[in-house]
């Protein structure tokens, strides 16, 4: 006996269902076949050679509504020459803590900026005890970095500073005075910049991520969001020196953690992590202009944040979404290298200055673009949203929606390797959402059906 037809509506009602759980189906075998003995913890890379100290790696972790994922810690962690683990700061005290920046002061302990439940609470670390010898909450949100400038002072890069009630950003960067507990000197970026910069005053207009001493009165600051790095005169308010600008991304995309040097001839020079274009560079000021001089790990770096010139001409580069630091020679080569998942911010190889210390690429004669060679290449977190992300890229490219969809691209790229399940890859996710818009789609199809069902027997009970 022949099967009876299918009517049209139970054919699409098929077809949804068949759809759903193709869509679904690589996240349940990732679910399936996850191991977590062949995650990738605190461990070694490739060493080649010892470094010259210990470095200390921030972890920022994933922390949401004061609750940390268990398998994306935050945490403090040091790690010796050979890339053997020396001890990890976890901290609950206060709602569960993101850990940003770390440097060393100069009686050897640990200066530390550790956001928390909307404010920030800043602690000098014994390293040797892992005793707190001081320690400040601040009414600062998310607060990425502080520098010790001596005598009890701390400059502070205070982010996402709204106004609420005046509807404009009041992010600014402070001197703090640890002895008398007052803010000694305070300067506010909307008094320097266009409130049209970066589309306008937000809740996170600047974010500003970092903020460094350039000798005696002059301070280094990152203003992320308006992609440059400038340099402002303490005494005098103004802006002396200036790398990049608002959009231009061809220089620097979003960056973190530049760091002010000197060539032998007095050049000024910066090396900086820049971020969104997932590479290192160093620039040098000749004849008033700002030129490249080395680009390194396009192609290999995700989402640095972090790059200090270490005293032997390396430089020690923090990778956040490979979750690995690496100390690299000038011309890319790893040759020490530990992983410290979950997403490093920022590292510290102790014993050097808080910030870079050592010569110039143009002093070491090795100016060019460099490819990272000799990595491990572990992978800490399996991080493949990068692919949806040169898609999406890649798809737009030259059209008129370019830039929102590119935009769109850097917040799944840098967003969703937090949220997603450790056993999910970046591509099981976007299978996973395209499963969940078919299955509203799908409801939302079957609930107009049956209300239409339901009027058309209403309307024939009347009829009769």
């Amino acid at each position: 006996m022949p099967l009876p037809p299918i009517s049209r509506s139970n054919a699409v009602r098929l077809v949804a269902l068949l759809l759903v759980v193709s869509l679904l189906a690589p996240s349940v075998v990732s679910a399936l076949t996850y191991d977590p003995s062949e995650e990738t913890n605190l461990e070694r890379g490739n060493i080649t050679s010892a470094a010259n100290g210990s470095t200390v790696i921030s972890v920022q972790g994933f922390t949401f509504r004061g609750n940390t994922n268990a398998k994306k810690p935050a945490r403090l962690v040091s790690v010796d020459e050979r890339g053997a683990l020396e001890w990890t700061h976890n901290d609950s005290v206060g709602g569960n803590a993101w850990f940003f920046d770390v440097d060393q002061l100069p009686n050897g302990n640990l200066l530390v900026s550790s956001p928390r439940a909307g404010d920030t609470v800043l602690f000098e670390l014994d390293p040797d005890t892992q005793e707190r010898v001081w320690e400040k909450r601040l009414d600062m949100t998310d607060t990425h970095d502080v520098a010790y400038l001596g005598d009890d002072r701390i400059a502070i890069a205070n982010m996402r500073e709204w106004n609420e009630s005046a509807g404009r950003s009041d992010d600014r960067i402070v001197v703090y005075n640890r002895s008398s507990e007052e803010i000694t000197w305070e300067w506010y970026f909307r008094n320097h910049y266009p409130a049209s910069t970066d589309g306008g005053h937000s809740e996170d207009w600047t974010h500003v991520n970092d903020v460094d001493p350039v000798g005696e009165d002059r301070l280094l600051l990152s203003p992320r969001n308006f992609d440059q790095a400038i340099v402002v005169d303490m005494e005098t308010g103004e802006i002396v020196e200036r790398l990049g600008s608002d959009g231009d991304y061809s220089v620097m995309r979003e960056q973190h953690n530049p760091d002010w040097l000197l060539s032998e001839d007095g050049t000024p020079t910066i090396l900086v992590a820049d971020s969104e274009n997932n590479r290192v560079v160093e620039y040098a000021k000749e004849d008033g202009e700002w030129t490249r001089t080395w680009e390194v790990g396009t192609g290999s770096l995700l989402w640095p944040r972090d790059a200090d010139r270490l005293p032997n001409g390396n430089t020690l580069v923090t990778d956040t979404l490979n979750h690995r630091v690496m100390e690299i020679t000038p011309t890319g080569e790893v040759v020490w290298e530990y992983y410290a998942t979950w997403g490093p911010y920022e590292a510290e190889r102790l014993g050097t200055e808080p910030e870079s210390s050592g010569p110039t690429i143009r002093d070491m004669n090795a100016s060019g673009s460099y490819a990272i060679t000799g990595s491990a290449n572990l992978t800490a977190g399996g991080n493949d949203s990068v692919g949806f992300d040169g898609r999406i890229r890649a798809t737009f490219a030259d059209t008129p929606i370019e830039g929102p969809m590119n935009g769109f691209a850097t917040r799944w790229a840098h967003v969703t390797p937090w949220l997603r399940p450790v056993w999910m890859s970046g591509w099981d996710l976007v299978w996973t959402l395209s499963a969940v818009v078919v299955g509203v789609v799908w409801g939302v199809g079957e609930l107009i059906a049956g209300r239409k069902r339901i009027a058309a027997g209403v309307q024939r009970a009347f009829d009769r």
